[in-house]
């Protein structure tokens, strides 16, 4: 392999999409608790210490999972040889090393809850990854807990609340989903994962629950003052296209999961957009 295709093997351990929509949450988080101006600093450093420990974890589970990822995902970086095991490990704990040294310039609340999620990224795939429902629900309150973050690094935690609610349970959905599509792989490794325990359809159900929950309590943002009118313009087809995805993978849960990432995407524009309305007392 050429140094190119190295660096570029790297760059793909990170999933720079999930790298860049972690670190919009954060900032989402932020914006809610109303400190994008007032800290602009604190900002920086919690949008940077997400997208390292996002990029870190990421990088670290293809370590954990070259294996396994030799049947269901041939084509990372470690599989198809662009990077090695111990260097995606090397690059992880660089990573994880600048996240930590961002972290510790912010408030206490701020590095309590980084703290949680490192030792959570770290602990994923070794300990909790093959657990039925356990390490799908760990994978959603990181997420979640992006916007929990990004508030506590400039004030209240309060109005971020119900964002860590909102995008847990729409992860949460989208983790069994994924289960569900590399079920084949994951019983060939010895995991137990929820569809492997229950049964795919019963998995697919559950998940179907989770994100009628989701649903329903979509439009508190906007009851509860955080958000304006134009939120509910956006989100209802964010809701459209997760809950169509729901459906779908039914059928073809590897359809199913793309559907309720970019329906999440929506979901997150929406986040932006209806806030940034209220700031501005357009709507």
């Amino acid at each position: 392999m050429t140094a190119g295709e190295t660096v570029s093997g790297l760059l793909e351990l990170t999933r720079p999409v999930n790298v860049i929509a972690a670190s919009v949450l954060t900032f989402i988080g932020a914006f809610v608790a109303g400190g994008i101006v007032d800290q602009p600093f604190a900002v920086a450093a919690a949008v940077g210490a997400t997208g390292l420990a996002v990029g870190a974890g990421n990088a670290m589970n293809d370590y954990f999972d070259r294996e396994i990822d030799q049947i269901n995902r041939p084509d990372r970086a470690i599989p198809r040889g662009a990077v090695s095991p111990r260097g995606a490990l090397v690059f992880s704990v660089v990573l994880f090393g600048l996240a930590v040294l961002l972290a510790v310039s912010l408030p206490w609340t701020a590095i309590g809850i980084a703290a949680i999620n490192l030792i959570a990224l770290v602990a994923y795939t070794e300990f909790f990854k093959g657990l039925p429902g356990v390490g799908n629900a760990l994978v959603a309150y990181l997420v979640g807990s992006t916007f929990l973050f990004g508030a506590a690094a400039v004030g209240d935690v309060g109005p971020a609340v119900v964002l860590f609610l909102l995008a847990a349970l729409a992860t949460l959905t989208r983790e069994i989903v994924k289960d569900v599509e590399d079920v084949e792989g994951d019983r060939e490794e010895g995991l137990n994962t929820l569809p492997i325990a229950i049964g795919e359809r019963r998995a697919l159900w559950i998940a179907a629950a989770l994100l009628a929950i989701g649903v329903l309590a979509s439009p508190l943002p906007y009851l509860l003052g955080y958000f304006g009118a134009v939120y509910l313009v956006l989100v209802v087809p964010a809701v459209l296209i997760m809950f169509g995805g729901t459906v779908q993978s039914f059928d073809d849960p590897t359809v199913g999961q793309s559907w309720l990432k970019y329906g999440m995407f929506l979901a997150t524009l929406a986040f932006v957009v209806g806030r940034g309305s209220m700031e501005l007392g357009l709507f």
